[in-house]
């Protein structure tokens, strides 16, 4: 019998969020078609001031409301930076919209009390890890958390230094391993660096990209 066909509006702050969520896809959700919308310079001015302005929020919109005008099933946003922003904006639209970082933090709490997370946005740490102390508290949990943040990791994947990015990103999973329960990378972008890692992980490393797909495709059925 056949299914009904799926369409999923992706809303990117980054180019490099594209491959790894659309490399996800295919290898979980091949039958979905994905539309990207895109605006890069919300991730250069958050990089620059650091602060997620009421304009940010309302190019954000933005690009959601162009989402759904399309008929999209569903909507991912794939920036960590915003996800606290998610809960309030998805009100304004009768699509379901889901942040593609929420259901990892959600899991992370759930199984470790030691968490490390890795962030190679300014903002994106510090989110992070606010989110996983609320997730926390909302289940009356003690968790510890470790955030490390390495923007040079960030621009050197921006200038195509991709072995630059990975290689930073190894160092940080390597020395949390020895304090860390399970070790989180913030952003869609970093999940490139799992598939370059040359030794075993001494601690379970979580990406986004595939949970995030699970959760929108069980919230769409």
């Amino acid at each position: 019998m056949a299914t009904t066909p799926i369409r999923i509006g992706l809303i990117h702050a980054t180019m490099n969020s594209v491959q790894p969520i659309h490399a996800a896809f295919r290898e979980q959700a091949p039958h979905v078609t994905l539309l990207n919308f895109m605006d890069e310079g919300l991730i250069f001015e958050l990089n620059e001031t650091g602060v997620i302005t009421p304009a940010m929020i309302r190019r954000l919109i933005a690009l959601i409301e162009r989402a759904e005008e399309s008929g999209v099933d569903g909507i991912l946003l794939t920036c960590s930076s915003f996800s606290p922003y998610v809960t309030q904006i998805k009100k304004l639209f009768s699509t379901p919209v889901v942040s593609a970082d929420t259901s990892m933090l959600e899991y992370s709490v759930e199984v470790a009390e030691r968490i490390g997370v890795i962030a190679t946005v300014g903002t994106a740490g510090p989110i992070t890890t606010q989110q996983l102390k609320e997730i926390a508290a909302l289940r009356g949990k003690s968790i510890e958390v470790q955030t490390v943040v390495i923007t040079d990791a960030f621009f050197a994947l921006q200038n195509g230094d991709v072995a630059t990015h990975d290689g930073r990103i190894h160092q940080k999973i390597e020395e949390l391993s020895e304090s860390c329960d399970v070790i989180l990378l913030a952003q869609m972008s970093m999940a490139r660096a799992l598939r370059t890692i040359n030794k075993e992980m001494k601690k379970p490393v979580l990406t986004s990209p595939e949970i995030s797909i699970r959760t929108i495709l069980n919230l769409l059925a």
